[in-house]
């Protein structure tokens, strides 16, 4: 299939929202039309808008004014309808069926010629196993975690960690006008690239993360060894797949219909707890949750989604399928799907990033 055989796209965004997504929408958009002369039809709530009827709708040159700077997805999104395994409540028990001829069907129906799949590596990994059964389709790389391997960065990684860098900023003044440790629990599933990032820009005292399992034992050493040397304050940015050495996640919740059912979070109340255990200094945890995921985006995120919105459209018109756009160095580029998921990009514990925090006096709790 060429851009002479394509005349109408469908683009989604699956997963979690971030910052950017509209970004990527309105770069399709204005791309299909304005190059290509195409249609664009939008998919509401990820895959499940491909499973369920009047979950769709054109999107028109018009219809995506002003959206550049606006949070979340103006097409709606999930973590359900995966449609190899749709998952449903039969008889009082979640089961699931293979629902991808479903999906196959309502593209035929709705004239659709080809994908762009904007998501994570759980909504990605459905696009490689949509493409490997013939959906023309490209994928776009969203994730506040930045734990894509295939592409530098991921558009809403940046405002993550601007939106953490200003929240522990406020903290900070609050813990030392009370000398207290505060510790600030930031997401990042099982990679530590917000909590790393955001805690060097933000100066906290000790940055605990994946990749580097602490001893809470040294966590409480630097503690002590900051209040002797008269500093009666201590920020810890935790990430929240962070663990102590030889134990395991702290898991929130599990979502039985989820594609990504693991639900990471507690790690920060089990820290607070064994600090004050180990010391008499009052301890104060703070999650930040979802405002990481919300709000404007940054000039940099909104600049990365266009260029990606921009590029899974070339990539179509080229009739190069089952490709992920994704940034290297300073070019955007593609790689395979295959390649794209095939496993997590973790912060290195012995690179460049960790040992500058280190010399500047960061514990990781080693």
């Amino acid at each position: 299939m060429s851009a002479t055989t394509i005349k109408k796209i469908g683009v989604l965004t699956g997963g979690g929202d971030c910052p950017g997504l509209n970004a990527v929408i309105r770069a399709v958009v204005k791309t299909a039309i304005i190059q290509y002369g195409w249609k664009v039809i939008g998919i509401e709530d990820g895959f499940e808008g491909l499973l369920r009827e009047g979950k769709t709708r054109p999107l028109l040159y018009d219809y995506v004014k002003g959206i550049l700077a606006r949070g979340g997805t103006i097409l709606g999104s999930s973590n359900r309808g995966n449609p190899f395994e749709y998952k449903f409540k039969e008889g009082g028990k979640i089961v699931s069926e293979d629902r991808s001829s479903i999906l196959i069907e309502n593209l035929k129906a709705l004239e659709i010629d080809a994908l762009v799949v904007i998501g994570g590596d759980g909504t990605l990994s459905i696009a490689k196993e949509l493409s490997a059964i013939g959906v023309k389709l490209v994928g776009v790389p969203k994730t506040i975690d930045n734990d894509l391997a295939a592409t530098d960065v991921t558009f809403g990684f940046d405002t993550a960690i601007n939106t953490a860098t200003e929240a522990i900023d406020k903290i900070r003044t609050t813990g030392e006008s009370h000398h207290r440790v505060m510790i600030v629990e930031v997401m990042g599933r099982y990679t530590g690239w917000i909590a790393l990032q955001a805690g060097i820009a933000s100066g906290a005292d000790i940055i605990l993360i994946p990749e580097l399992p602490f001893k809470i034992d040294r966590v409480c050493d630097t503690i002590h060894e900051r209040v002797r040397s008269g500093r009666n304050a201590t920020i810890i940015v935790v990430a929240e797949g962070a663990r102590p050495e030889g134990g395991d996640v702290i898991v929130r919740m599990v979502v039985a219909d989820s594609h990504d059912p693991i639900r990471l979070g507690g790690i920060g109340e089990v820290l607070a707890r064994e600090i004050a255990e180990k010391s008499s200094l009052e301890t104060r945890v703070t999650v930040l949750g979802h405002i990481q995921r919300g709000g404007i985006p940054s000039a940099f995120d909104r600049i990365l989604a266009t260029r990606f919105g921009v590029a899974a459209v070339d990539e179509l018109a080229a009739g190069r399928f089952g490709r992920m756009v994704c940034l290297r160095s300073t070019h955007i580029e593609s790689v395979a799907l295959e390649e794209a998921v095939k496993h997590i990009k973790k912060v290195p514990p012995d690179g460049e990033i960790v040992k500058a925090a280190q010399s500047i006096g960061v514990s990781f709790g080693q």
